[in-house]
């Protein structure tokens, strides 16, 4: 199924009291990472889209009530000079996630088709060889008993602009801007083009794409979280371990414990 990114630029504001909202998904992760933990499962759950569009923001929402111990995030910026030596999958393949792991990817591999593309990085030998190098990768991934989520969080021109100033306008938030967004708006449509052959070429059936209108905040949030809940909560069985017997006698024993009917 074709996606085109002017589809999603409402910026409709969430219907419903969003402090609730993020509440019930809080829950929700809270026992899917349980079910994850518990049944041994590995995920990935990987994030692109244009500089503030708010990627962050749902990663710390996403995260807030996991525990660490299970999941790491991975910020993805310009590769190494040891992972430039590589193919350009290897620093992907170290990041891997586990048994009970979750690896959360701030970026990925699609800057093979993307950033390396527009910019030069790569030759057009190299990007166009690479749809087909990440859809085999995408394939040995969820062929291998790892659950995938792929996010795109889109934004307009004009709401791009208006966080770009009110980023140089937070003396506690100019740190997240810098030249490279420049030089990124300034190819806008050439990014476009990379960004609808993307999509053509890498929303599979065993991957598909789940793009995010992240012209309203709030409303970008739900939405993400609530599709990553929904996708692995269909993955992942649901369904809490039994008592360990051995652990009911050592809890009796201790403190007169008895399972509950």
């Amino acid at each position: 199924m074709s996606i085109s990114l002017s589809d999603y630029e409402a910026g409709a504001k969430y219907d419903g009291d969003y402090s609730d909202a993020i509440a019930a998904l809080e829950d929700r992760l809270e026992r899917l990472q349980a079910a994850h933990i518990t049944r041994g499962q590995r995920s990935i759950i990987m994030f692109e889209g244009w500089d503030a569009a708010g990627k962050g923001g749902i990663i710390q929402r996403l995260t807030a009530s996991l525990d660490p111990r299970y999941f790491e995030v991975w910020p993805i910026s310009a590769p190494s000079d040891e992972e430039k030596a590589r193919h350009f999958l290897w620093r992907f393949w170290k990041r891997l996630p586990g048994n009970r792991e979750i690896s959360i990817f701030d970026r990925s591999w699609y800057g093979r088709v993307l950033v390396e593309r527009v910019e030069g990085f790569a030759t057009e030998a190299e990007w166009r060889k690479g749809y087909d190098e990440i859809n085999e990768f995408e394939a040995q991934l969820t062929g291998n008993r790892t659950n995938l989520v792929k996010l795109f969080i889109h934004v307009t021109q004009d709401e791009q602009d208006k966080r770009f100033a009110d980023r140089l306008d937070n003396p506690w938030k100019r740190w997240k801007t810098g030249t490279e967004d420049y030089r990124n708006r300034a190819k806008r449509k050439d990014y476009l083009a990379a960004m609808d052959e993307m999509f053509a070429q890498t929303n599979t059936r065993w991957a598909p794409w789940k793009v995010i209108d992240g012209n309203n905040k709030k409303a970008a949030r739900i939405a993400a979280l609530t599709h990553i809940i929904e996708t692995l909560e269909a993955a992942v069985p649901m369904t809490p371990p039994d008592l360990d017997p051995a652990v009911v006698k050592l809890a009796s024993k201790a403190f007169g414990y008895k399972p509950k009917d």
